[in-house]
């Protein structure tokens, strides 16, 4: 009996001290090294994007409270990252990507920023279990769909839809001046000589980052060429060198006379904020800016300001679409399948949109909810012909945007048509 009781003490005193242990272990972090600093990480939904701005990050708040409403337990971290529409945030997304410490799920661009680099690097999971269970295949427009889709699998979930091709302009100007916005080139350039001889400039454009001069040579492209032909370009089938996108670089040299002197040194807001204060008649910019005119500067629809699509576009519908998919890796994604069931429903799609000043994705959505723009552009989706953005990182990968960019930032200062057409064909090297 007195042996029974000292093996009795011993084990207690062995049990004691493995407990000790343990616990010790899980104060310091050893042992395995998932300590509750990494438990508390990885339990953490991390929404990655460059929605920091006015406008877009109440849409971002707004989308964060729904999602919260109906899953109180899961802790969410805005992971936003401003500046540089989008630039700082996709260069932190790639060291992160790379260094294999993905987001929970990230903002990015439908088409081919999303395809030609994230999924052409395996880095993310298909969401067909995620489109069949929530009954999306037949709430987001075919072409969108297939705009996150490769192979027949689907990548990411769209959250809005914004419109490339709208020209902004300020309605007192044209009213005072007995004009009428601009449908074609023709008119645009009678306009601008009309607002030139009045001391009005033209057109604002804030292309310190050369991607906003980028923007409308792409709306001037999908003009001459139309929708089908303007794909073409980023398929190889037609050249730069043909006789369409020459024309369009002529007409773009020309719209580059009307517009602000010190272009180089503002952003887009600054271009549109031109346009509110009356110190210049127009804008051509995604329609963003109509957020941005709305929530920034308090304007008025049709009141303040007036839109249009840019010339000759009638019918054409560029697309942006920002999306949210499931990167491969990530420590929790049944909880990032639950963000993205809530992003993709009538409900997160109608808290989101209004605020952000897009459109939403899905063709269900409350329009009630929408302003007159939003109801307009609405109808317009349904109703043309959709094409993807190349400025916005759609319509071909990253690396001849690049270039892009750059040729269209020497060409803006230089307008020498041949060398912007030669360096355009260059690039296009990259699509092959």
């Amino acid at each position: 009996m007195k042996k029974f009781r000292i093996l009795l003490a011993f084990l207690l005193v062995v049990s004691f001290a493995l407990a000790a242990c343990n616990n010790s272990e899980k104060s310091s972090g050893s042992g395995d090294g998932k300590d509750n600093k990494e438990s508390s990480k990885a339990a953490k939904l991390e929404i990655f994007s460059w929605w920091t701005g006015a406008g877009e990050e109440d849409g971002l708040l707004a989308l964060l409270d729904l999602f919260s409403e109906e899953y109180p337990d899961i802790k969410v971290e805005n992971a936003a990252v401003a500046g540089g529409a989008g630039t700082n945030a996709k260069a932190v997304l790639a060291s992160r990507m790379q260094g294999n410490d993905p987001p929970s799920t990230f903002q990015v661009h439908g088409g081919e920023e999303l395809n030609a680099s994230w999924v052409a690097a395996g880095k993310m999971e298909p969401l067909n279990d995620l489109y069949d269970s929530e009954g999306w295949n037949d709430k987001f427009p075919q072409d969108l769909i297939d705009m996150v889709s490769v192979d027949g699998n689907i990548y990411s979930v769209p959250v809005n839809i914004h419109r490339s091709n709208v020209l902004w302009y300020n309605k007192k100007i044209f009213e005072e001046n007995g004009l009428q916005p601009p449908a074609t080139f023709d008119e645009f350039f009678a306009v601008s000589e009309q607002l030139k001889d009045k001391g009005i400039t033209p057109l604002a454009l804030g292309d310190k980052e050369p991607w906003t001069a980028t923007h409308i040579f792409e709306n001037i492209l999908l003009a001459k060429l139309g929708p089908d032909d303007y794909k073409k370009l980023w398929t190889g089938d037609i050249s730069f060198k043909d006789d369409r996108v020459v024309k369009s670089a002529e007409i773009f040299a020309k719209m580059i006379g009307y517009i602000n002197d010190d272009h180089s040194s503002r952003n887009w807001q600054d271009a549109s904020q031109l346009v509110a204060n009356g110190e210049a008649a127009m804008n051509i910019m995604g329609d963003w800016a109509k957020g941005y005119f709305v929530n920034d500067l308090k304007l008025k629809v049709n009141e303040d300001f007036g839109y249009v699509v840019t010339p000759e576009t009638d019918g054409y519908f560029m697309v942006i679409t920002d999306t949210f998919g499931l990167p491969k890796g990530v420590k929790n994604p049944d909880d990032v399948k639950k963000f993205l069931g809530v992003l993709g429903s009538v409900e997160g799609q109608d808290a989101f949109n209004p605020l952000k000043g897009s459109i939403p994705a899905r063709i269900d959505a409350d329009v009630s909810k929408y302003d007159e723009y939003g109801k307009a552009a609405m109808d317009d989706f349904k109703a043309s012909k959709l094409t993807p953005s190349l400025a916005h990182g759609s319509a071909a990968p990253e690396g001849f945007l690049t270039r892009v960019n750059q040729a269209v930032n020497i060409f803006v200062t230089q307008k020498d048509v041949d060398q912007f057409i030669n360096a355009l064909e260059t690039a296009a090297q990259e699509l092959k």
